[in-house]
């Protein structure tokens, strides 16, 4: 395993029935970066984002084939259990989607669930994770207050704040600003930039201007294949292959 590598995917091919959703993808994703999955709609880029945390076993009809090793261990392997690798490996959705409880319970529900019982530990965990999503500040002074209280943008800063709680080592997120306005994409987007120091990130986006702001290395995909990766500024400047300048140009998509 080479030692900046975190996540590697190699042969990895999926299928619901009889769709063949990814096709023999080879990706590896470096340690405390920010890797951008961009490609046209169905192209299979949030199928292999939930591979990463095996959210596909909860699909009936998935078959899914290859490798994907986090640190070296294969995620598919018989004694790995999806629970326990859905705490290192984060998930955050398109739609943010907080518990209908209070701001303190959206954060102290992880650790509760995984055991932490004492409420001086829950406290810091909950100011600690909040912090980390940035929101602190803003709700510090109303964490009785109902999550769904929030605007659309602090609820998105609230589920980030809540996967971090369990203590993750990968945020996986899936188009996290697509429903925010500009100026809570913005703190989002700063936010990406900031975890990065603390977890290794993937993000699809259909936004190629997002993945050329935030990512450190993006990767193109197309039709269930993974046409090209590299460096994000290589990507958007120099592509290897036609078919990503083509879609980078807006020849297609």
């Amino acid at each position: 395993m080479t030692e900046n590598i975190k996540i590697r995917a190699g042969k990895l091919n999926l299928q619901y029935g009889q769709k063949h959703a990814l096709r023999d993808i080879d990706l590896d994703i470096e340690k405390n970066r920010v890797t951008a999955l961009i490609g046209p709609s169905g192209c299979g880029k949030s199928t292999f984002l939930r591979c990463l945390n095996r959210m596909n076993d909860l699909i009936d009809s998935a078959r899914i084939q290859g490798r994907v090793e986090i640190d070296g261990t294969d995620i598919y392997g018989k004694d790995v259990d999806p629970v326990l690798l859905r705490r290192k490996v984060g998930m955050i959705f398109q739609k943010s989607n907080p518990f209908p409880k209070s701001i303190y319970e959206n954060i102290a529900y992880g650790p509760r669930i995984h055991g932490v019982k004492d409420k001086r530990t829950l406290d810091q965990i909950v100011e600690k994770s909040l912090r980390g999503a940035a929101l602190w500040d803003e709700v510090k002074d109303d964490l009785a207050k109902s999550g769904l209280a929030l605007s659309g943008g602090q609820q998105q800063r609230l589920c980030i704040a809540r996967a971090i709680a369990v203590d993750p080592e990968v945020l996986l997120m899936d188009e996290p600003a697509s429903a925010l306005d500009p100026i809570a994409t913005a703190k989002i987007e700063e936010l990406i930039w900031q975890l990065k120091e603390n977890y290794t990130i993937v993000i699809v986006t259909h936004s190629m201007h997002q993945a050329s702001r935030v990512s450190d290395t993006t990767a193109f995909f197309y039709m269930g294949e993974m046409v090209e990766t590299g460096p994000t500024q290589k990507i958007f400047t120099s592509p290897s292959q036609k078919r990503t300048e083509d879609y980078i140009t807006g020849r297609f998509g």
